[in-house]
C-alpha cells in the first residue's frame, strides 16, 4: 500500500476506510507540544504528525449586548475581569492564568445567584446565529495534507452552563432552588444549537465534535441522559445520510456513563483519556463501542516517564485499539512542559513498528 499523507489517514479513520498506519495528530495550539508544524517536522520528519485545527461553522452575536475586559491581579497572578452588559443589567467574571501555558481558571463566574439568571437570559434571548462556513474552508486549505479542521458546535446546555457560565457547585444548587430558570436557559441554548445543526447539515466536513469535556463525576448519568444524549442523537440523525460522524470530547472518567454512551448514536469519542490518568481503557472502549472512532489522547502523565515506558504505553494503546482500524493517537490535553521532544518520537516509533491497522 502506498504511503498516505496524515490528512488521508485521519480521513480514512473517520470514513472507515483502509489506511497504511494509525494516525498521530495534535490539537494545533500552544500547550500541546511543538508550537509550529516546522518545529515538529524538524524532530519527527514530515508526514509523521498531523494537526487538528479547532474550527467553527457559525458566529453567535448579541447585537444589544457588549463586553469589556480589564486586567486584574491577585497575589501576583495575572487575570482578566470581563463585564457583560445586557439590556437587563450587568454580569462579570474573573479568570486567572497559570504561568506555563496561560490556561485560564475561572474564580468568579458570570452567574452566582438566582437573580443573575434574568440578566443572563437577556443575553441568551439577544443571541443571533450566523453562518460562517468559509472559516472551515480556509482552515482546510491552509492545513493542506497535514491535517483536518476539528469542526465543533457549542457544548450541550448542562456542560455549557457549568464550564462557561456558572460554577459546578452553584449549578447544582440552582437546579434545586430555581429549576425553571435553569431550564429556560437550557431551552434557549438548545434553540441556538438547533440553528447551528442546520448549518452543519449542509457543510462539507468529514466529522463534527461536541466539545463537551465529559467526565462522569461532574454530570452523572441522569443529567447526561437528559441534557446530552438527545442532542447528540438529534445531530447524528441529521447527518446520517451524509455519513458524517458526530464525536464528543470525553476526556474524563467515563465508567458510570458506559451504558448511557452505548445508548447514543455518536460515531466516536474525541480525547478518550485512558489509564493511568482516567478509568476507561482503549480495550474496554473498543469492546463496548466497536462502531465508534477512538481518538485517544496519549496520557499526559506518561510524557514524564522514561523513553521505554512511553514506548510501551503507545504499544499498549495500539495493541488494544489498532485492530479496529478506527484508532487515532493524539495530543489533545496539555503536555507537561519541555518533554514532547522525548515523548513524541517514542509514540511515532511505536506506530511505525505496529504497521498497518487491522480490521
Amino acid at each position: 500500500m502506498r504511503k498516505m499523507t496524515m490528512r488521508e489517514r485521519m480521513l480514512a479513520v473517520m470514513q472507515g476506510r483502509e489506511h497504511d498506519r494509525v494516525p498521530f495528530a495534535q490539537y494545533e495550539y500552544v500547550g500541546m507540544g511543538p508550537d509550529t508544524r516546522e518545529e515538529a517536522w524538524a524532530l519527527l520528519g514530515p508526514g509523521n504528525i498531523g494537526f487538528m485545527r479547532l474550527s467553527g461553522l457559525y458566529l453567535m452575536e448579541a447585537p444589544n449586548c457588549r463586553s469589556e475586559s480589564e486586567p486584574i491581579e491577585r497575589e501576583g497572578v495575572p487575570g482578566t475581569r470581563t463585564t457583560m452588559h445586557t439590556p437587563a443589567g450587568q454580569l462579570y467574571q474573573e479568570v486567572f492564568y497559570e504561568p506555563v501555558y496561560h490556561s485560564a481558571s475561572t474564580k468568579k463566574h458570570y452567574v452566582k445567584e438566582p437573580e443573575d439568571y434574568e440578566i443572563f437570559l437577556s443575553y441568551l434571548r439577544d443571541v443571533v446565529v450566523r453562518e460562517d462556513i468559509d472559516r472551515v474552508l480556509r482552515d482546510q486549505k491552509e492545513l493542506g495534507e497535514d491535517g483536518l479542521p476539528h469542526v465543533f458546535v457549542p457544548r450541550t446546555p448542562y456542560q455549557q452552563l457549568w464550564v462557561e457560565w456558572v460554577s459546578l457547585m452553584d449549578l447544582g444548587l440552582h437546579l434545586v432552588d430555581c429549576p425553571d430558570l435553569v431550564q429556560e436557559c437550557a431551552s434557549l441554548m438548545t434553540k441556538h444549537l438547533r440553528q447551528i445543526f442546520e448549518i452543519v447539515r449542509k457543510a462539507p466536513i468529514p466529522y463534527v465534535v461536541f466539545p463537551d469535556n465529559i467526565t462522569a463525576p461532574a454530570i452523572g448519568e441522569k443529567y447526561f441522559r437528559q441534557y446530552c444524549v438527545p442532542l447528540y442523537n438529534e445531530l447524528a440523525d441529521m447527518l446520517a445520510d451524509k455519513k458524517v460522524p458526530v464525536l464528543v470530547h470525553m476526556d474524563g472518567d467515563l465508567k458510570p456513563l458506559w451504558k448511557a454512551i452505548s445508548d447514543t448514536k455518536i460515531g466516536g469519542i474525541d480525547s478518550l483519556s485512558p489509564p493511568p490518568h482516567n478509568d476507561t481503557s482503549v480495550a474496554e472502549a473498543a469492546r463496548m463501542w466497536p462502531h465508534m472512532n477512538l481518538l485517544v489522547n496519549f496520557p499526559s502523565p506518561v510524557h514524564l516517564q522514561e523513553p521505554n515506558t512511553i514506548y510501551q504505553c503507545a504499544e499498549q494503546i495500539l495493541a488494544e485499539g489498532g485492530h479496529t482500524g478506527r484508532l487515532q493517537i493524539q495530543i489533545s490535553e496539555n503536555v507537561p512542559p519541555g518533554v514532547w521532544r522525548t515523548s513524541f518520537p517514542e509514540i511515532v516509533k511505536a506506530i511505525e513498528a505496529y504497521g498497518k491497522p487491522g480490521r
